[in-house]
């Protein structure tokens, strides 16, 4: 879908679909968004910044929302820049993604590759932040343990 759509976002109708097919994501879960986004290499596509800024794919607010309040996940995951799509600052709220998932206390994680390789669900993932003081985020070393 996104290859086709740099502008997809994730809509709460979307994340029932797939529901139907893998079960209800489980309270505590992460949601990681797999789009291909990672076998974009160069800068400029993985950017993908156009004369109205960049385009990239992300959760709508409504998506946001379900996920942080209906399905009480931990956080989510994605392969692009950042956790909101490209053009979220053109949104109303601008960034939801980000307002409301730091809003609930939840997670985000950015610059993800190889979600290709991993299940539809079963995978355990292990995200270790370094410690910093007194800032809003830290770099990570994201690791998923998929089962055999």
């Amino acid at each position: 879908v996104t290859k086709s759509n740099p502008d997809f976002l994730l809509t709460p109708e979307r994340v029932q679909s797939w529901e139907s097919t893998h079960g209800k994501i489980a309270a505590g879960s992460w949601v990681l968004l797999r789009t291909g986004w990672s076998a974009r290499t160069s800068r400029a596509d993985f950017l993908n910044v156009r004369d109205d800024g960049p385009h990239s794919p992300g959760f709508s607010k409504a998506g946001s929302e379900f996920l942080a309040h209906q399905r009480d996940v931990l956080g989510v995951g994605v392969e692009t820049i950042g956790t909101d799509a490209g053009q979220a600052g053109t949104f109303d709220p601008p960034f939801p993604n980000h307002g409301t998932m730091h809003g609930a206390g939840k997670f985000g994680i950015t610059s993800l590759i190889n979600l290709d390789q991993l299940p539809p669900t079963g995978a355990v993932i292990i995200a270790a932040p370094l410690k910093i003081a007194d800032g809003s985020g830290s770099p990570l070393r994201v690791i998923a343990l998929a089962p055999a």
